[in-house]
């Protein structure tokens, strides 16, 4: 009777092992939240975050750049409009869906920083453009970051 015992107590721990090995390694959260969250809510990861927020200084460091050199022609324009539209374009990836997202500062900020890219995107495509809008956008990051770290 106590091998019986041993043997049944020994087969649930290989079970119970089992199991937490294969949960282990698969994205057991991931599927949580496909069930927890509601559809239209944007999760986003640290590393997806912080990729994008790269590759987002990076185009930002280009334009800034464009708008040093003080280029007056369509070289300038050019670049500038292509680090705007870079940017709105991976800002608009980060933005949060109609439930929020997990980054509250992207829920919070987001849609206002693609409101100001594509204003500025707009006014640097006038001829003559004006780079005004442009030059704030950097700073919008600087105080976004500010407030949120």
């Amino acid at each position: 009777m106590n091998i019986q015992r041993t043997q049944t107590a020994l087969r649930m721990v290989l079970l119970f092992s089992t199991i937490l090995t294969i949960s282990g390694c698969a994205d057991f959260a991931g599927i949580v939240r496909k069930v927890t969250y509601p559809p239209d809510f944007k999760y986003v990861t640290g590393q997806e975050l912080h990729s994008s927020m790269d590759q987002m200084a990076f185009q930002l460091q280009l334009l800034d750049q464009a708008l040093m050199e003080n280029n007056i022609g369509g070289a300038a324009q050019q670049q500038v409009l292509g680090s705007l539209r870079n940017i709105e374009r991976i800002a608009s990836n980060l933005q949060a869906g109609e439930a929020g997202s997990s980054h509250p500062f992207l829920q919070d900020f987001m849609q206002d920083f693609v409101a100001d890219v594509e204003q500025a995107r707009n006014t640097a495509a006038l001829d003559p453009p004006s780079y005004y809008f442009a030059g704030r956008i950097a700073g919008g990051c600087v105080n976004c970051h500010r407030v949120n770290r």
